[in-house]
């Protein structure tokens, strides 16, 4: 199997033959799975041997079976990028021109694959050789490629010119490119060269390509090889098109994240339809702009269109969705390729393209009522594609005027009236399943969010002509009365799939963002048919009590709220949100706060919540689900308008500075209506009184009981503001005393009671005076300490700290402590320590006693870990000494009661499950031995830890010494723990380098080994390998590498 040098040049026929047949067989016993190994071996064993490219050729010329000559193509590409440097200018040259007269020879052939293949490997070759072929060499390639597209030996070989720039463009791509073991310097000056040099040439040609043939196409009464042929120039325009073009980044909307501001704020997350835009700069306004192109291509189009209007199966055929992807992708053209005319050119262009995309989506109700007799639906959502292309490179203004030019309304009149006939098909076919409509609805609001979110990025709102706002009140009205409906069908379809709001919201919640955009776009209608739409049905609620079933009245009453929750507050993400720019800048006229649609709406909805309170409201109206859509809603606006801080009183964004002087009073009436002086103290009691509720009234709802603790209470600490109005509340107090003796409240989940500890502890920074913070904590907490000191001074604790009860309460009591010392802050800190300090013998008792029950272990390490974090950096010497005493002795019996060693005897299901449950343990004590680290890094105190001879290097080492052998190679593979791990050793050996002669051999040995293995894992552990070498080098005493 050797080629152009050497032995191969003098191979015979016999042999070329023998391996021809060699590799037919085995490709033919891969075909009938018969041995496909052995045969796959011989196929790899052609690629593999030197310079194959004599067999190969061979092969390709005169095997009759395809997959042979498939397989010789790839082993010529294999070979010669293994041996490129080997290999002599003319035995490349020969490479690359074999490969292209054998395509271009072949062009008629039916196996299209190996065509396709082989052509892909000429243009492998070629851009392997790139940097090193002259621009003379180049161009002797390209002058055989271009006389091929230029019809000069047939319609076959046209298409064969114009699939291997494909390929060629392909390769030359970044996200395309094949493998080639090279830099990436090498990739990127070859895609440099060709987008500077050949890619505009190649355009023009499949440009040209398509030319010669379109006439022949429109006029030809049947299917004609022809098509085949503008099918591929099209694709190819389209594919250049695609190109990552980087010598022009000046676009309208380039490099501007469309979801950072206003309520489309996930960063994680683009928007749902894809839209590239595409920026080749000034160099390309000749071929694509003023040659009238895009012309050409919408009249194509149109006239096959017309000719084939009556063939329903044309719509999807290759050549008409090519022609529209490149139409939609001549909408996204923007930057420099645009003279500096105020837009001119720009609003000409599109104003083009939208007048050939008009017949695919208007009118909206015939289109869409001819998808659902049957009719394909793929070009009404390219036209969809299209307004979307459109949107991102114009303002709402430009995008508006377009259609005014042909049309007696605006574009947004249009999308407006558009994706009302999507909604409507929508909620006329409520169906679970991804249909047309639903694709539909999610590109036509993508292009409502890039309408509406400001092309600056600042945060605000974009401003809508008024037409425009009008067209937004008529498509939130009909999306609500969709969403009402479908909520009220929805009672009948009893799947259980919509029980846990939190999955609810997180499904919706892009749509619902998308939603509020469009209703704030036209806040001032909105807001009034929100407040109209609940007043209507609490009125149906009231009057069919008893009578009729509410059911559906209580699911529409859900969607509402989802629905209002996000048009009138942000989200926020850990920051504190503002009230969205369109509430404070409009209904600038109204100065009296009662009479505010915002506060309209917003009390009617506080009253319907406090009417839970009701006992008999509560049986018959408020369900676990709508209970649950309540706390969310509450959760949501009460951190944004509850007691909103004096600075964001004074907050106006700036694109709205002129309008101040109008909107200020209006901004300050509805934020003080529920300030501190105002309505907001009774807001806040009603709240909390309607949060205790939720936690004992609706025993095991495990969901509305987490929405109430972990996001309505916990948004209600926050503030420091609103903690001091807390706990002056009787509510409050009420909530306090409940924690502490309300047997309910024991049955929370596990991570409830954390949430809710925590919370509780929180609200102590809202008293005026530490000492008061620090007895309001101890108040809190003492009943938990005083149960544990109790249980652990019974004479027959170890029989009954087994009893299910007694295991139960421990776990509950352990999980509230740990909320309680995650919760530790400089004013509650001295309350925490003496917690912790009074619990240490029950705790390291408990330790003993627990030693099988591996749960409450971990809640043991967990709470220590917690409570040890929040309180070393503040402890004086002596309390250091007694904290590391206590955790020396906690690591001791750890260690003595072998918790956490796993026996080979038990199966592979409870085996995995104990590497679980010793995993977390060892992670929890890795924790622990980093937080006394970090001691040493940031300490409050007023004397230092070493005036005492307190050394926490050596607790650390001692610590490291005990749980070192407990790490498993096999618990190194969680990805967690192996980081815990290596971050904690790489920091002690960089502190306390001195320190790592005090390791004994075993210990020392095993580092090493978790070395070796982070090595072979390809885990970080760089540094500590430099660390330790670094001391290996500088130290003369190392007992430990003895």
């Amino acid at each position: 199997m050797r080629g152009f040098s050497g032995a191969g040049a003098g191979a015979d026929l016999a042999q070329l033959q023998s391996t021809m047949h060699t590799i037919e067989v085995a490709c033919t016993s891969i075909q009938m799975h018969i041995n496909p190994s052995a045969a796959e071996a011989t196929i790899l064993s052609l690629s593999q041997s030197p310079q194959p490219y004599k067999a190969c050729q061979f092969i390709l010329e005169n095997s009759q079976v395809a997959n042979a000559r498939f397989q010789a193509a790839a082993a010529i590409r294999d070979a010669a990028i293994r041996e490129w440097g080997f290999l002599s200018s003319e035995d490349r040259r020969s490479l690359i021109s074999f490969c292209l007269c054998f395509v271009m020879q072949h062009a008629s052939s039916p196996e299209g694959y190996v065509q396709a293949k082989v052509s892909s490997v000429a243009a492998q070759l070629m851009k392997r050789g790139w940097i090193d072929f002259t621009g003379a060499e180049k161009e002797a390639f390209f002058c055989q490629v271009n006389q091929a597209i230029l019809d000069a030996h047939g319609v076959d070989v046209q298409f064969i010119g114009v699939n291997f720039l494909e390929s060629l463009v392909s390769e030359f791509s970044p996200s395309t490119s094949s493998a080639m073991g090279l830099p990436r310097e090498f990739h990127e000056l070859c895609r440099t060269s060709l987008e500077l040099n050949y890619l505009k040439t190649f355009y023009c040609w499949a440009r040209d390509a398509a030319l010669s043939v379109t006439n022949k196409i429109i006029e030809s009464g049947a299917e004609i090889p022809e098509v085949k042929v503008c099918t591929a120039a099209l694709r190819l325009m389209l594919q250049i098109l695609n190109w990552e073009f980087r010598h022009d980044t000046n676009s309208a909307k380039a490099g501007i994240n469309v979801f950072s501001a206003g309520v489309r704020r996930d960063s994680a997350s683009s928007n749902r339809s894809e839209c590239v835009l595409v920026q080749p700069g000034p160099a390309w306004c000749d071929v694509l702009i003023s040659s009238d192109h895009v012309g050409w291509l919408l009249g194509l189009y149109g006239a096959l269109r017309q000719k084939f209007s009556r063939e329903g199966y044309w719509l999807d055929c290759p050549i008409a969705v090519s022609a529209r992807k490149l139409i939609v992708q001549f909408c996204s053209l923007t930057g420099t390729i645009f003279p500096s005319d105020n837009g001119k050119m720009l609003e000409n262009h599109l104003l083009q393209l939208l007048s050939g995309i008009l017949q695919w989506i208007d009118p909206p109700y015939a289109v869409t009522k001819a998808i659902e007799e049957g009719k394909s639906e793929s070009e009404m959502l390219d036209g969809c594609r299209a307004l979307l292309s459109i949107a991102t490179v114009t303002t709402p203004y430009v995008f508006d005027h377009l259609l005014k030019a042909i049309r007696p309304f605006g574009t947004l009149t249009l999308l407006s009236t558009l994706m009302c006939e999507v909604v409507k098909v929508l909620m006329n076919n409520n169906t679970e399943e991804e249909t047309w409509s639903w694709e539909a609805r999610d590109i036509l609001l993508d292009t409502w969010t890039v309408l509406l979110v400001p092309m600056d990025g600042s945060g605000g709102d974009a401003l809508l002509p008024p037409e425009g706002k009008h067209a937004a009140a008529n498509l939130f009205a009909m999306i609500v009365e969709s969403e009402i409906k479908v909520a009220s069908a929805s009672v009948a379809n009893d799947d259980g799939d919509s029980d846990n709001l939190q999955a609810s919201i997180s499904a919706m919640d892009e749509r619902l963002s998308s939603y509020a955009l469009i209703a704030r776009a036209a806040i001032d209608v909105t807001i009034p048919l929100l407040t109209r739409l609940f007043s209507e049905r609490f009125a149906r609620l009231h009057r069919g009590r008893g009578v009729i079933d509410p059911t559906e009245t209580l699911e529409e009453l859900y969607s509402l709220l989802l629905i209002t929750g996000h048009v009138l507050a942000d989200e926020g993400e850990g920051e504190t949100p503002l009230v969205p720019t369109a509430i404070q800048t409009h209904f600038v006229d109204i100065i009296e706060a009662e009479k505010h649609p915002v506060v309209i709406l917003s009390g009617s909805i506080i009253r319907l919540a406090e009417q839970s309170m009701d006992p008999e409201m509560r049986a018959t109206v408020f369900s676990p689900r709508l209970m649950e859509a309540v706390i969310w809603f509450l959760a949501r606006w009460s951190h944004t308008y509850l007691m909103p801080l004096e600075e964001a009183n004074c907050h106006l964004s700036h694109d709205y500075e002129q309008q101040q002087h109008q909107s200020v009073h209006s901004k300050k009436a509805l934020l003080s209506f529920f300030g501190e002086h105002n309505q907001g103290k009774i807001v806040l009691n009603i709240i909390v009184h309607i949060s205790m509720m939720t936690l004992m009234s609706y025993p095991g709802e495990k969901d509305l009981q987490g929405l109430t603790c972990h996001h309505l209470l916990h948004t209600l600490v926050r503030r420091k503001n609103i903690c001091h109005q807390l706990v002056s509340l009787d509510s409050w107090r009420d909530l306090a005393n409940a924690f502490t003796n309300e047997k309910s409240l024991f049955l929370l989940s596990s991570a409830n009671q954390r949430s809710l500890a925590q919370t509780l502890v929180l609200s102590a920074s809202g008293l005026r005076s530490s000492e008061a913070s620090n007895q309001y904590v101890k108040g809190l907490m003492v009943h938990m300490t005083t149960y544990l000191v109790d249980l652990s001074n019974k004479n027959d604790l170890k029989n009954v700290a087994q009893r299910p009860d007694i295991i139960m309460s421990v776990s509950c009591l352990l999980e509230r402590l740990r909320g309680a010392a995650s919760a530790a802050g400089p004013r509650t800190q001295r309350a925490i320590y003496e917690i912790g300090i009074s619990i240490m013998n029950p705790v390291l008792l408990l330790l003993e006693v627990y030693k099988h029950e591996s749960a409450v272990i971990y809640l043991l390490l967990k709470f220590i870990v917690d409570w040890v974090d929040g309180q070393i950096s503040y402890l004086e010497t002596q309390e250091t000494a007694s904290v590391i005493d206590f955790c020396m002795r906690l690591l001791q019996i750890y260690s003595s009661h072998n918790i956490g060693k796993i026996s080979v005897s038990l199966s592979s299901t409870l085996l995995n499950e104990a590497k679980t449950e010793q995993y977390k343990d060892l992670r929890a004590l890795l924790q622990l031995l980093s937080s006394l680290c970090s001691k040493d890094l940031v300490d409050f105190s007023s004397d230092s830890v070493e005036v005492a001879g307190t050394n926490i290097a050596q607790v650390v080492f001692f610590g490291l010494h005990i749980v070192t052998p407990l790490i498993s190679l096999e618990l190194l593979k969680y990805p967690k723990l192996c980081h815990d791990y290596f971050s904690l050793v790489s920091h002690i050996l960089e502190v306390y380098p001195e320190t790592l002669a005090q390791l004994n051999s075993e210990a020392f040995a095993h580092i090493l080994g978790t070395l070796d293995f982070g090595l072979h894992h390809q885990v970080n552990c760089l540094q500590l390998i430099h660390i330790i070498t670094y001391y290996v080098n500088v130290s003369r005493y190392l007992p430990g590498l003895t």
